[in-house]
């Protein structure tokens, strides 16, 4: 794509733009009576609003039917997780029996990891990357004292050379080898939050099973990011919040893959509770845990009603787009991103440095641009200009331009004013 330095260039991709309407199913946070320059939908996605009409249909059914809502209401809350698979599994990559949604994201990682970390005295180490988001490492570290063993010898960070803010592909491939039949678990983020890069989650899958560890992965900003294929990439397991490019509300639900070898593997080690149960049997309520097959074995408690009604609007959107359709429209906003960054830095010497990797590939919706000493100073004038980014100490300051809902022009506009 060939870019243009101009508003009109801007408003001209606008206008041949086949997702552009689908900007006005999301309300848009204001700010003296104007739409804000939203691009913050890496930490919170905008309100879809079809949200509304969704809780109050359940609302009527409690009104109405009270427990009988859970047989007899319009979306029976007894196989709620049930209405979403479909849309879930097309999100990931995956079949319909290896989704369920519940709970949320570090719930299902701790849960997760309770199954899938199963450490020897030869085989403990877990590898992550080096700045991942801090609940990652707070699991990572309780689930090793858990099972005995010391998170200072077992957990192993995989960091960037020296000089680098990302980290190579190829590095990533050698200390998984260099591990080798130490290590029992690769437990990465999809995205990391911090400078936007998303890894290749088939290579570091097959490495890890090369090795003989499990694989996994926190996709809290890829899911709803980037199309995946987790059931053809083989990955052992995976899990994501709802509320970031999935626009399901703060603390939203989490949606969680688990690769049909093992949701179909009873003897596989696992909390439990009844509604992971057999659902043909659950209601007999003996004991005996018996789980369903799939990831929805993993499930503990009832359905989150409410929460997963809000999920179901943002996931309708999602498939009337098309993941593949967005991720087209999300490289050319990052595309045209990053063109007028560079353009503004090299007219007026600003000194911003983009620390998201420039390949396409290795990227979704954000770009984080490293700033001078003045940052958060910059960052708190953009916000009084009406524009909702995100600050990230000790100077970044991440933009995600999502394809649901930001525009060319919010991009070019955003850029003005970072560089006025």
């Amino acid at each position: 794509m060939n870019f243009r330095n101009t508003l009109e260039f801007a408003r001209e991709m606008d206008a041949q733009d086949p997702l552009a309407q689908f900007r006005n199913r999301f309300y848009m946070p204001q700010k003296d009576g104007k739409d804000c320059i939203y691009l913050c939908g890496n930490s919170l996605g905008l309100q879809p609003k079809s949200v509304r009409e969704k809780i109050e249909q359940e609302l009527i059914d409690w009104q109405n039917l009270g427990v009988e809502g859970h047989f007899h209401g319009k979306n029976p809350w007894f196989s709620y997780h049930h209405f979403l698979s479909k849309e879930t599994a097309n999100l990931v990559g995956a079949k319909e029996s290896e989704v369920v949604v519940m709970n949320s994201l570090s719930v299902n990682l701790n849960l997760l990891m309770l199954s899938f970390y199963t450490p020897t005295t030869s085989r403990n180490k877990i590898l992550v990357e080096a700045g991942a988001f801090p609940s990652d490492y707070y699991a990572v570290e309780q689930i090793i004292k858990m099972k005995g063993f010391d998170p200072n010898e077992c957990m192993v960070e995989c960091k960037p050379k020296a000089g680098q803010h990302t980290l190579e592909t190829a590095d990533i491939l050698q200390q998984i080898e260099d591990l080798g039949d130490s290590l029992a678990l690769v437990m990465f983020g999809g995205v990391n939050y911090y400078t936007g890069q998303y890894f290749d989650l088939k290579s570091i899958t097959t490495a890890g099973h090369q090795v003989g560890a499990n694989v996994g992965f926190d996709l809290a900003h890829a899911a709803g990011n980037l199309p995946m294929q987790l059931h053809d990439w083989n990955v052992d397991f995976a899990t994501w919040c709802s509320y970031k490019y999935l626009n399901s509300g703060p603390g939203g639900t989490s949606g969680v893959f688990i690769h049909e070898r093992h949701g179909n593997n009873p003897d596989l080690p696992r909390l439990a509770g009844w509604w992971g149960h057999d659902e043909k049997t659950r209601f007999l309520m003996k004991k005996g845990f018996k789980p369903q097959e799939g990831a929805a074995g993993w499930q503990m408690s009832n359905a989150q009603i409410f929460p997963m009604a809000i999920h179901k609007a943002s996931l309708e959107i999602f498939e009337e787009a098309g993941l593949n359709n967005l991720r087209q429209k999300s490289v050319l906003l990052t595309g045209f991103l990053e063109f007028l960054i560079d353009a503004a830095n090299k007219e007026k010497e600003l000194g911003f440095e983009i620390i998201t990797p420039r390949n396409p590939i290795e990227r979704g919706c954000q770009i984080s641009l490293l700033t001078k000493a003045n940052g958060k100073e910059l960052f708190n004038q953009l916000t009084e200009k009406g524009v909702i980014a995100d600050w990230r100490e000790p100077n970044v300051i991440r933009v995600a331009p999502v394809p649901l809902y930001n525009s060319f022009e919010d991009v070019f506009t955003f850029v003005a004013l970072l560089t006025q």
